[in-house]
């Protein structure tokens, strides 16, 4: 296995998936220098308080690189970011919401998005960070209404109305009484977050905190 895998780093260099400079042998996926300059955040910036969760905490800002990188996620199929961005997400969440949680999910895409796109991006990164958390993440919400995407429309108000009633639970027995980690890929205004997290709480869910790998 390891002959194959040299093999293909020869042919298919990795790269680093924030800057795209090719990485040196032994790196992860992210290269040294993105390392020491991409916006991390650090103290109070970590957390934001929201309407209906409690907190959300994020590891990187969404600026340069960092925004290049998530579109591309997002929009060109670079699945594969799943697993960097699940280490990064996982231990923003172990040092900052260890405790707080005993069950993961995530933001859903609605069927035809999801469809169009070929895959639900927030899924996959609740699963990858899941990994690092030694968890796993399951499905509790379904986004019935095909909306207009939150991206589009500026404003806290027209977002949150955009947004207002189009999830569903999924198994309302899932989530009763239970302390739920909710994970996204940007966190702007928040009114995704609390959407879905209203929406839990309702259920019968008994808190909701939030995770997202980028922050606007």
């Amino acid at each position: 296995m390891s002959i194959f895998v040299s093999i293909l780093d020869l042919l298919f260099p990795p790269k680093c998936i924030f800057c795209g400079k090719f990485l040196k042998k032994g790196s992860d996926c992210l290269c040294p220098a993105c390392s020491e300059t991409l916006p991390f955040t650090k103290g109070a910036n970590v957390s934001q308080k929201g309407e209906f969760y409690d907190v959300c905490v994020s590891p990187l800002l969404y600026e340069g690189d960092v925004r290049k990188s998530i579109l591309r996620f997002k929009f060109k199929g670079a699945v594969a970011y799943a697993d960097c961005y699940g280490r990064l997400l996982g231990d923003c969440i172990k040092e900052n919401l260890a405790g707080k949680f005993n069950l993961i999910t995530w933001v859903p895409l609605s069927v035809k998005r999801a469809k169009d796109r070929g895959y639900d991006q927030a899924m996959l990164l609740a699963l990858a960070a899941a990994l690092t958390l030694d968890d796993v993440a399951v499905e509790t919400l379904v986004k019935s209404t095909h909306v207009q995407a939150q991206s589009s429309i500026t404003g806290k108000d027209l977002r949150r109305a955009n947004v207002s009633g189009v999830y569903e639970l999924k198994d309302r027995e899932l989530i009763a009484g239970k302390h739920i980690l909710l994970i996204d890929d940007i966190v702007t205004t928040g009114s995704t977050l609390s959407e879905c997290a209203r929406t839990l709480l309702m259920g019968g869910a008994e808190s909701v905190v939030c995770a997202t790998l980028a922050r606007a």
